[in-house]
């Protein structure tokens, strides 16, 4: 395949134990840059040796995290934007989706691509883990949602934060490989922080009516992001939330037909809602 003219931007942080799968695959791209937070481990000695660049980002707080930082401030001089995480892999057959997509005369403004879910070594065709997102998109066309106002101290990138898009959004049919290598420890370790993070998104909007200033719409008939967006609205007010999840994963969407992975992924689930909404307990009683 010839270079596209696009540029990938990848957001990391001690990702060495990815980004090898995951730059490996890149080759159509005209640019790969890589947004890093100071790693520690072998993460820029990785960029280097596959070609991508690597800039350092601070985080002080507040808006914009990094994603939105590197948006807003690299010379991005293609047409075209592909957003990824370190642990995630494009197949040919996504970049044959791609080619076709931002070559066509008129094409649509952005693309929604599905983060294809592997875990514990397997993917996952049951489940409902995985999910669609805004990730590629014409340059300058789109800015992420602007909601709580993070510490400094929290985290450095956009966690659940959706693109906004000017403009029309298409999607596109073949999955991402998401799979992450660092193991079930850093899986858990992250989505405890997610938790935090999130516990606090919500304790904002049951205050304050809104997700933040910026913010995807939450439409049933909308797109993927808005259909998400508006269900989420309603599971935060249900009782018993976290068993809910355990039960749309597990049973609703088959999730069992996946092995024990399948019954670990859904209590991860479950665990992680559960942490959510004590979390948010904790808030309130604070606020009091």
């Amino acid at each position: 395949m010839t270079s596209l003219s696009l540029t990938v931007l990848i957001a990391a942080k001690n990702e060495a134990a990815n980004l090898p799968k995951c730059l490996k695959a890149l080759h159509p791209a005209k640019r790969v840059v890589i947004v890093d937070s100071h790693s520690t481990d072998t993460t820029p000695d990785i960029a280097e040796s596959h070609g991508a660049e690597l800039v350092q980002f601070d985080y002080s707080g507040g808006y914009p995290k990094k994603r939105q930082w590197a948006l807003d401030t690299l010379d991005i001089k293609t047409p075209w934007v592909l957003l990824l995480d370190a642990d995630e892999v494009v197949p040919a057959a996504l970049w044959s989706e791609i080619a076709e997509a931002i070559q066509q005369p008129d094409p649509e403004t952005a693309y929604l691509i599905t983060k294809g879910f592997h875990f514990m070594g397997q993917r996952f065709t049951y489940g409902g883990f995985s999910h669609q997102a805004v990730l590629l998109f014409q340059t300058g066309t789109a800015r992420f949602e602007q909601l709580i106002d993070d510490p400094a101290s929290a985290l450095d990138m956009e966690v659940h934060e959706r693109l906004l898009v000017e403009g029309n959004v298409g999607e596109l049919d073949t999955p991402l490989i998401h799979e992450d290598y660092k193991g079930l420890e850093a899986y858990i370790d992250r989505h405890n922080k997610y938790s935090t993070w999130e516990a606090r998104l919500r304790q904002t909007y049951l205050t304050k009516g809104a997700y933040g200033e910026q913010a995807v719409e939450a439409n049933l008939f909308g797109d993927a992001q808005e259909r998400r967006r508006f269900l989420k609205k309603i599971a935060i007010r249900i009782p018993l939330e976290p068993w809910l999840w355990f039960f749309y994963h597990y049973i609703f969407r088959l999730g069992f037909l996946e092995g024990r992975p399948g019954l670990i992924a859904s209590r991860i689930r479950r665990t992680y809602i559960a942490n959510v909404r004590a979390k948010m307990y904790e808030l309130k009683q604070h606020a009091e």
